[in-house]
């Protein structure tokens, strides 16, 4: 009798394991094409607005850095040789060429981003086990721009070239904390039946807020105000439609490749 149940638990087990590898390629599957087609659609919408923000940013930049060195000569021999020597280390850093070379790599680094996001989406859906089409994916896509985009924007809001910053370790760390905590209180407020644990997904939704985003020492910027706060409306757009894009496309394909 015993030798009989071995190898019916071991049938099973296959079949679990199957069952497990076939679901695992179904969601590699509908992350996969979500991500590529969400992602190549915020390489457009940057391309529309963004880009050109941060263009006009960068001349700002280098306005201000040629300033700064041109005024470097009236300090002395010291000061100004650790100045020349920070500028060349800068100059041989390498970046890609405005044009066709950076389109290309901001088109991988978007694709890459969020075929991340869309494994995040997901898994959050697996997990929470309800049936999913492409309208109810745009909430999903919703909540993952409130936890990684307007929850870390309201404590760090998006910079352009040249403005003057927290250490950037301070930064992610505190980025970490915002959307860690927005994303564990914004589930318990919704998944949660009793009253007092929504209530403590509130106070989570709260508690990066309250401590605090790590803020630099003065506050500058080479870019003028209003182009500071153009750059912070475009993201914010172009977030939001990325966001609901990747939550209705996570949607569709997963229960399309289900």
């Amino acid at each position: 009798m015993t030798v009989a149940i071995r190898p019916a638990s071991r049938a099973i087990e296959r079949v679990a394991l199957m069952i497990n590898l076939a679901v695992f390629k179904r969601i590699a599957a509908a992350v996969l094409v979500s991500g590529v087609l969400a992602g190549a659609l915020l390489t457009a919408v940057q391309q529309v607005q963004v880009s050109k923000i941060i263009l006009q940013a960068e001349v700002y930049e280098e306005a201000a850095q040629a300033a700064t060195a041109a005024a470097g000569h009236d300090h002395s021999t010291e000061t100004s040789a650790i100045r020349s020597h920070e500028h060349d280390h800068e100059a041989d850093a390498w970046e890609p060429a405005n044009g066709v070379e950076r389109t290309g790599y901001t088109v991988l680094a978007n694709i890459s981003m969020a075929i991340g996001f869309a494994l995040f989406l997901a898994a959050a859906i697996c997990v929470s086990g309800r049936q999913v089409g492409w309208r109810s994916g745009l909430l999903w896509g919703a909540a993952g721009y409130l936890v990684f985009f307007v929850a870390p924007s309201l404590g760090l809001p998006p910079e352009v070239p040249g403005t003057q910053a927290a250490p950037l370790h301070d930064r992610q760390l505190w980025w970490l904390l915002a959307a860690g905590s927005t994303a564990l209180g914004l589930g318990i407020f919704v998944y949660a039946r009793h009253r007092l644990l929504k209530l403590l997904g509130l106070v989570l939704l709260l508690v990066p807020h309250l401590v605090g985003a790590p803020q630099p020492e003065v506050h500058a910027s080479a870019a003028p105000e209003s182009l500071a706060l153009a750059f912070i409306q475009a993201t914010a757009i172009a977030n939001a439609v990325f966001w609901l894009a990747l939550g209705g496309l996570t949607g569709f394909f997963y229960k399309k490749f289900a």
